[in-house]
């Protein structure tokens, strides 16, 4: 008794294979069959890109916040000083940075004195938002003491004031130049408050890599903002570094608990957590729109192996004649219509992974075609176009492109399985 052969034997990938190969006279392989292939290939390609470019946003948005910014903010309350003034500062601020410093989970905490004056050099002015923080503070932010991006000595950060390369370029000055820094709470006189004007030297400018930071940011040695801004022995808050910053929730309430009575905390996530969600509903949208995009492509495929079955309807009927089974005729189809998702779901792959990949050269070849000007990082927040590939994004695009070409595959495959040999014959 002859045994079954196994479900895709080597016989049924060999017809396949001729069916795919047969020139077009033949009855082989449609006009429609190219098409899916390249429709496919681009919609994983379009998918994949698009995937890159969404974890590459995210991460470097987050990275930009995480590098320059506190993972929590503690601030006071408002209350009464003992000349009736509504202040918000910390005066007992070096004790509850040392309560909080011992929080598991804690790295570093910093007292800061802030305030908002204008800049002034060469004839230009800027807003500039100055952060009065100790030199061993500063240096151990990654986003501004970084060699690579800075420029300067930040171990002379001590006799004068660290700029953002966006606040330098606004007010057209360099490393050791002077800055003077105007601001309207100064000297109080007899006949009122008088604006204070100081100049300081620059003796480092910073690229945090985030647009609204290095255009409006400036550090200044904590004493001497203290004098300053009036706030002598007193801080306005504390900044936090945590291990774990995309955890910070779970230790905020220690945080806070450690600071003591009549201190407030503000996350990253507090200050940037409507614009994560809202991220993450558009990435959500955006893989559901070009999801469709594959599920349009791999239909495809339904029209051309519909050409391909009913110009081998007289090879089926021989076949099946000749003792093949309903399962191999329908096998065979099957294989013609899943090799046409599979190589394009792999070239769409591949330029998917070389566009995320190469996408700097690309973009600068993008922006020279135009003229310039294609990303406006005061819009976008960052100087590039990022893109950072991660495998789960690629598996999920080949995942639904595969299992897609596999689904549609079947209905034209069983329609080719189920014909009557008869029937294929009878006008033979």
């Amino acid at each position: 008794m002859a045994s079954t052969p196994p479900p895709f034997a080597p016989f049924e990938w060999m017809i396949a294979w001729r069916y795919l190969r047969a020139r077009r006279a033949e009855g082989g392989v449609s006009v429609m069959t190219w098409i899916s292939l390249v429709g496919i290939t681009l919609a994983v390609f379009a998918l994949i890109a698009t995937l890159s470019v969404r974890s590459g946003f995210r991460a470097e948005f987050v990275d930009t916040i995480l590098g320059a910014n506190a993972h929590v903010t503690v601030y006071a309350q408002s209350r009464e000083d003992e000349f009736g003034r509504v202040v918000r500062t910390f005066p007992d601020y070096t004790q509850r940075a040392e309560r909080v410093a011992e929080v598991p989970g804690v790295t570093r905490v910093a007292p800061l004195v802030k305030g908002q004056v204008m800049g002034t050099a060469n004839g230009r002015n800027a807003g500039v938002e100055v952060f009065g923080i100790a030199a061993d503070d500063l240096a151990a932010i990654p986003r501004i003491a970084d060699p690579e991006t800075g420029q300067g000595d930040i171990a002379r950060f001590d006799e004068g004031i660290a700029i953002g390369s966006g606040v330098a370029r606004e007010l057209g000055v360099g490393v050791g130049d002077e800055v003077r820094l105007i601001s309207p709470d100064g000297v109080k006189t007899a006949f009122g408050v008088s604006p204070r004007v100081v100049s300081y030297e620059v003796v480092y400018i910073f690229t945090a890599g985030r647009y609204d930071i290095d255009r409006t940011r400036a550090y200044m040695p904590f004493e001497e903002a203290q004098l300053y801004f009036n706030r002598e022995g007193v801080a306005d808050e504390l900044e936090v570094m945590t291990e774990d910053p995309e955890h910070v929730e779970d230790i905020a309430l220690g945080v806070q608990q450690a600071a003591g009575q009549g201190a407030l905390i503000w996350t990253w996530q507090d200050a940037s957590g409507a614009f994560l969600r809202a991220l993450e509903v558009e990435d959500n949208v955006m893989f559901v729109i070009l999801s469709v995009l594959v599920l349009i492509a791999t239909m495809n495929i339904v029209s051309g192996l519909i050409m391909l079955v009913k110009n081998k309807g007289r090879d089926i009927g021989i076949l099946r004649t000749m003792g093949l089974t309903e399962g191999s005729v329908l096998r065979v189809f099957f294989i013609c219509g899943a090799f046409t998702g599979v190589l394009g779901t792999l070239l769409g792959v591949i330029l998917g992974c070389l566009f995320a990949i190469y996408i700097d050269p690309i973009f600068s070849f993008v922006n020279y075609v135009a003229g310039g000007g294609v990303w406006d990082p005061a819009v976008r927040g960052i100087y590039s176009l990022p893109a950072k590939l991660q495998f789960g994004d690629v598996l999920s695009a080949m995942a639904l492109s595969l299992g897609l070409s596999f689904v549609v595959t079947i209905f034209p495959a069983r329609r080719a399985a189920r014909m009557n040999p008869v029937e294929a014959l009878r006008y033979e």
